[in-house]
């Protein structure tokens, strides 16, 4: 069964994951199918725009913890590419063609975009969310590193904001994702969310779409940095970690207790809480 929904109206593909056991997490069986509609969407010069959201009250959950449990069992031959490496690796590819498809990419976030689902926001150009949407890069919190989608949020709202968030997991609202650049519209409720699309893809319409496709290029281009080391070294540092401190990390979110780093700090010295 399918776990990606596919509609489209005119000029106009909608997207939406469905995944309601998962969260919407970007299980492979997800990735798959996300990618292979990317790669349709980027042939078909009769497309203006994509919209990518998910259904369940979520967006997008991130990596699959199941999934990340499986790989920690796939070993690493002497000479041979780590298996974890290369499956991470995969999915900075399709992040690559999710950020270079050549059609206008509008996210569309209520619930929680979390890990690599906050990166997903971070591959669009335009970015709505409802007030009540949750933010987080939550892989240190599992002994993880944002391996494939750094260099996406770095380039959505800067190092210094990225630093923030990555370095302390700290889970914020829509309006601070606004303030912050990783969302561009908010609105309080479905109804006002649902007009605020309206009126995006209503101006999106009036672009032309080979001039649309041009501008992504240039405004790209503008802004270039060589991903393909920059993930190549990303994915051995999420190998390394997912053999080390994600084992831990993953078996303690399943088993829902606290990892064995967690730290209780409850007041400040001097006695301030």
């Amino acid at each position: 069964m399918s776990k990606l929904r596919k509609l489209r109206q005119g000029g106009f593909l909608f997207l939406t994951l469905d995944d309601a056991p998962t969260r919407n997490a970007l299980t492979p069986d997800m990735v798959q199918e996300l990618q292979a509609a990317i790669e349709a969407a980027a042939g078909d010069a009769t497309l203006r725009a994509v919209v990518l959201r998910g259904a369940n009250g979520f967006f997008c959950a991130g990596g699959s913890m199941v999934d990340f449990q499986k790989g920690q069992q796939s070993a690493a031959s002497t000479g041979e590419t780590d298996p974890i490496a290369a499956n991470n690796r995969r999915f900075g590819d399709f992040m690559i063609a999710l950020t270079r498809l050549p059609r206008v990419l509008v996210a569309v976030v209520e619930g929680a975009a979390i890990g690599g689902g906050f990166g997903l926001a971070c591959a669009a150009d335009i970015v709505l969310a409802r007030r009540d949407a949750k933010f987080a890069l939550s892989e240190t919190t599992l002994g993880l590193v944002p391996a494939q989608i750094a260099a996406f949020v770095v380039a959505r709202i800067g190092q210094a904001r990225a630093r923030r968030l990555a370095l302390s997991g700290e889970r914020i609202d829509a309006i601070e994702a606004a303030r912050i650049g990783l969302v561009d519209f908010v609105s309080e409720d479905t109804t006002a969310l649902e007009a605020r699309l309206l009126a995006v893809l209503q101006g999106i319409a009036r672009c032309a779409p080979g001039a649309n496709a041009a501008t992504k290029v240039l405004l790209q281009e503008c802004a270039e940095v060589e991903l393909g080391p920059i993930l190549d070294r990303a994915a051995q540092a999420f190998a390394r970690q997912m053999r080390s401190e994600g084992a831990e990390g993953v078996a303690a979110f399943r088993d829902k207790r606290d990892a064995v780093w967690v730290e209780k700090i409850e007041c400040l010295p001097g006695g301030q809480t």
